[in-house]
């Protein structure tokens, strides 16, 4: 079992910038597949970014070259630096580990508004 803690998430003025971070309890596993989603008000959840066990990192086309997934195994955290905010980034962010064989977890996620 593997519980997931977001934090970091708050008010932050457009062109802003914030850092979320996700805490693991359990191991990281260099295997692990794991994400970070989001899902605004009136839509449905989508994937912001992933990087797998081999370190392969995806982004969705709106936060390309402004957000960075990183993940430090050994603390057990995964982090997303969010650059340039825009109000569309407005959502609430959710840590995703997918583990091969054992399943996958979710985050209670962390609200981030993004307004002036």
């Amino acid at each position: 079992q593997v519980q997931l803690v977001e934090s970091g998430g708050g008010l932050v003025r457009p062109g802003g910038s914030l850092r979320l971070s996700c805490a693991a309890s359990g191991s990281i596993f260099s295997s692990d597949n794991i994400g970070w989603y989001r899902r605004a008000p009136g839509k449905q959840r989508e994937l912001v970014a992933r990087i797998t066990g081999g370190s392969s990192t995806i982004y969705a086309d709106s936060v390309k070259g402004r957000f960075t997934i990183s993940r430090d195994n050994a603390r057990k955290m995964v982090g997303l630096q969010m650059n340039s905010l825009k109000p569309e980034d407005t959502a609430v962010y959710y840590c995703n580990l997918d583990r091969s064989g054992w399943g996958t977890y979710w985050g209670l996620g962390t609200q981030v508004t993004v307004s002036s």
